[in-house]
């Protein structure tokens, strides 16, 4: 097999990408959930409870299950929790960009942050622990997207609000554009 010889300008821009596995925030956790289809449509198992705890996500107990839609290419932008843990799904036939970032002081992984693609033919629940901020954008340009995500504090407008916000590009303006390449 013959191998060419790129010019100076390719060659110095030449690289290979990464495909190894990436490490985790600490305390995220990537659930595949199994996908029934027959040839009348499919159905998704979202969780089965043991008295409000998910069997799947050991320790977590479902306190308000929540549904979100995004306009097409909309961002919500970073928010985060002292006290709450979310779990998120997002329909196979939707695709949501979610952003996370470690902000807990003294985390094994603070600082890290990570981008997940959601939905788009595939079934996964993303635990998000409190203290990691998160947002999300709708890559789909021409409908909306849709969420479900359980949580396990109820939400409030009190002075017992656990959530905060984030700018909107607190981890860089780049970390919400499409990668190329």
């Amino acid at each position: 097999m013959s191998q060419s010889n790129f010019n100076e300008a390719a060659r110095a821009a030449y690289g290979v990408q990464d495909y190894s596995p990436k490490t985790r925030i600490e305390g995220v956790e990537i659930h595949e959930l199994r996908r029934f289809n027959d040839d009348g449509g499919s159905m998704t198992e979202l969780g089965r409870l043991d008295d409000g705890s998910l069997q799947a996500l050991e320790g977590f107990d479902v306190r308000q299950i929540n549904y979100s839609v995004m306009d097409p290419l909309a961002i919500k932008a970073f928010h985060l929790h002292r006290r709450q843990t979310d779990v998120w799904f997002v329909p196979p036939s939707d695709k949501i960009l979610l952003c996370l970032g470690d902000v807990r002081a003294g985390s094994a992984t603070e600082g890290q942050v990570d981008r997940l693609v959601l939905g788009d033919g595939r079934s996964f629940q993303v635990r998000i622990p409190p203290g990691v901020a998160h947002g999300c954008k709708n890559l789909r340009p021409d409908r909306d997207s849709q969420i479900l995500y359980f949580v396990d504090v109820q939400f409030s407008t009190d002075e017992d609000c656990d959530e905060g916000r984030l700018p909107w590009d607190h981890f860089g303006a780049e970390i919400w554009d499409v990668e190329r390449g």
